[in-house]
C-alpha cells in the first residue's frame, strides 16, 4: 500500500491511519521514493520504536543503500543520526543550551521579537486586517534561530534554499537531496570558520566552539557543523508551519481561544495539546532494523526500513481520550511530537517556548483577533510533508 496522504487543505494526520491502527498496525508500504518500509501507527509501538536499540536512523547519504561507484560520499550525521557513544557525548554537551536556565535568558529576547513583529503587522495593516503567516508565523522562527544559534540573518538567501530543498525531499532526486545537504554542510563549516575568527560570543555556535577547544572536550569541530545543519533542518520550516497550523487551530476554536486569552496561565498545557493535535512532522521517519524481529505477527528483517508515524500515534484512542478533539486543558499529555528515547528532539523546549511566546504576545496585543475569511477559503502550502495555511487573514 502507499503511505497514506494528508487530505488537501488540512494539516493531517491522514484519516487512513485510524483503520491501520485497528486492522494493520504494522504494514508494508511503498514510500514516496519507491522504497518499501514497515509503517507503525499505534502509539505504544511508535513510542517503543523510537527507543528500540534494534532500530537506528541511517545517514541521509546511506539510505536507500547503494554500493560501488554509485555510492555517494558519506555526509556528517545530524543529531538524529548519531549513534552510541558519539551521540551520548554530543548530547551531554548540547543539552544545557536548551535547559531551563538558558531558556530563561532567551525568553525576553524572543518576546521582544514577537512584539516587534505584531506591532509592525498592525502598523502596516489595511482596514484592520493582515496576513498572520507573512507578518508573524513566518518571520519569527528564523529570527529566533538566528538569535539563538548565531546564524547571520543576512545569509538567509544562501542557507534557506538548501534547507527547504531537504525538507521537500520527497519531490527531489537523491542526487538533488545530497547536493543540498553537502552545500548546507559546506556553508555551516564556512560560517564556523568565521565565528572562530571573531572570537568570543554568546550565541550557541560560539559557545559550542569554545567547548570544543577545551582540553578533554567531548565535542569536535565537525559536531558543531552537524549542530548547525540539524538546527536548520529541524528548527526552521517545521516551526513556521506548525505555528501557522497551531494559530489556525486556535482561530477555528474561538471558545477555547477566549478561555486561553482570559486564563493565560494555561498556556503551557495548551502548547502541549497543540503539539499533539497538529502534526509537528508528517515527514517519513526512517529507521533501519539492525536484526530480525517480529512485531504484531510481521517478520521484520535486518536492513528493512521501519517507519514510526508520530502523527498517527498522537491520535490513538488507546493513549488519548477523544483524540480527534482539541482540548487545551488536556492533562496528562504524553504525546510523541518530539519522538522518544535517546533521540528525543534536543530543541523541543525551545520550540515550546517559541510557540507559547507567539500565542501569548498575539493575545496580549490583539485580544480580539479572529479570522477575516471563512476557514474553508484559506489557501494551503503543501510543498513539504507538513502542510500549513499559506495565508492566514485576520482582523482585530
Amino acid at each position: 500500500m502507499p503511505v497514506p496522504e494528508v487530505e488537501p487543505g488540512t494539516a493531517g494526520p491522514p484519516c487512513a491511519y485510524a483503520r491501520l491502527r485497528t486492522e494493520q498496525p504494522v504494514v508494508k508500504a511503498q514510500l514516496p521514493n519507491g522504497e518499501t518500509g514497515w509503517l507503525i501507527s499505534r502509539y505504544a509501538d511508535v513510542r517503543a520504536a523510537f527507543a528500540d536499540p534494534r532500530l537506528e536512523r541511517p545517514l541521509l547519504s546511506a539510505w536507500p543503500p547503494r554500493e560501488g561507484a554509485d555510492a555517494p560520499p558519506p555526509c556528517l550525521p545530524t543529531f538524529l543520526e548519531m549513534t552510541g557513544e558519539h551521540h551520548e557525548r554530543v548530547r551531554r554537551t548540547v543539552l544545557p543550551l536548551f535547559g531551563r536556565k538558558r531558556l530563561e535568558f532567551m525568553e525576553p529576547r524572543i518576546r521582544a521579537m514577537a512584539e516587534e513583529l505584531v506591532d509592525a503587522m498592525v502598523a502596516g495593516a489595511e482596514d484592520g486586517t493582515a496576513d498572520l503567516v507573512a507578518g508573524y508565523a513566518e518571520p519569527l522562527p528564523l529570527r529566533v534561530l538566528c538569535e539563538t544559534v548565531g546564524l547571520p540573518h543576512e545569509d538567509r538567501d544562501v542557507y534557506l534554499p538548501h534547507t527547504l530543498a531537504l525538507l521537500g525531499a520527497s519531490g527531489l532526486t537523491m542526487e538533488e537531496v545530497l547536493a543540498a545537504l553537502y552545500a548546507l554542510q559546506d556553508y555551516a563549516s564556512e560560517l564556523i570558520s568565521r565565528k572562530e575568527r571573531e572570537g568570543h560570543g554568546e550565541d550557541y555556535i560560539h559557545l559550542l566552539l569554545a567547548e570544543s577547544r577545551r582540553p578533554g572536550a567531548e565535542l569536535a569541530r565537525d559536531d558543531v557543523v552537524s549542530f548547525v545543519v540539524t538546527m536548520l533542518m529541524a528548527g526552521y520550516k517545521t516551526n513556521i508551519q506548525h505555528t501557522g497550523n497551531a494559530l489556525l487551530a486556535l482561530l477555528t476554536h474561538p471558545e477555547q481561544l477566549r478561555r486561553l486569552r482570559d486564563e493565560p496561565a494555561g498556556i503551557g498545557t495548551a502548547v502541549e495539546e497543540l503539539l499533539r493535535y497538529v502534526p509537528l512532522m508528517n515527514a517519513i521517519n526512517i529507521l533501519v532494523a539492525k536484526e530480525d524481529f517480529t512485531l504484531h505477527g510481521q517478520r521484520i528483517r535486518a536492513g528493512d526500513a521501519v517507519v514510526p508515524v508520530p502523527a498517527s500515534a498522537n491520535r490513538d484512542p488507546e493513549a488519548f481520550t477523544d483524540p480527534d478533539r482539541l482540548d487545551l486543558t488536556r492533562s496528562p499529555n504524553a504525546h510523541v511530537a518530539f519522538g522518544h528515547g535517546p533521540h528525543t528532539c534536543t530543541g523541543g523546549h525551545l520550540t515550546r517556548l517559541q510557540l507559547a511566546t507567539a500565542i501569548r504576545v498575539l493575545l496580549e496585543r490583539l485580544p480580539d483577533v479572529r479570522l477575516a475569511v471563512p476557514a474553508e477559503s484559506i489557501p494551503w502550502d503543501e510543498s513539504t510533508p507538513l502542510r500549513a495555511p499559506a495565508t492566514l487573514p485576520v482582523r482585530w
